[in-house]
């Protein structure tokens, strides 16, 4: 549960930085949000799928290393949903 909060937590302020960079491509603050939000978890679940991570909940203790990387993780894929979302309503719009 504490991987899945910080893929969250990661995902939405990747979300927020991706919109700080190219605020031409912005959803608003609460779309930012969501987007990176859901980026984060989705990217975050597929990286512990790839690399076999079986969580910190296995030795009854949390795993600061594994909560970082979830961190970390969850942060970058949700600035790259956020950025996609954004081109994409972008060309939407015309």
């Amino acid at each position: 549960m504490e991987n899945l909060i910080a893929q969250v937590i990661g995902g939405a302020l990747g979300g927020t930085a991706g919109a700080k960079v190219k605020p031409d491509n912005g959803l608003g603050n609460i779309g930012s949000l969501l987007a990176g939000g859901v980026g984060g978890v989705a990217g975050g679940q597929l990286l512990g799928g790839l690399m076999g991570a079986a969580g910190g909940d296995a030795a009854g203790g949390m795993d600061i290393g594994a909560m970082a990387g979830n961190l970390v993780g969850g942060g970058v894929a949700g600035m790259v949903v956020q950025m996609v979302v954004g081109m994409v309503m972008k060309k939407m719009k015309g």
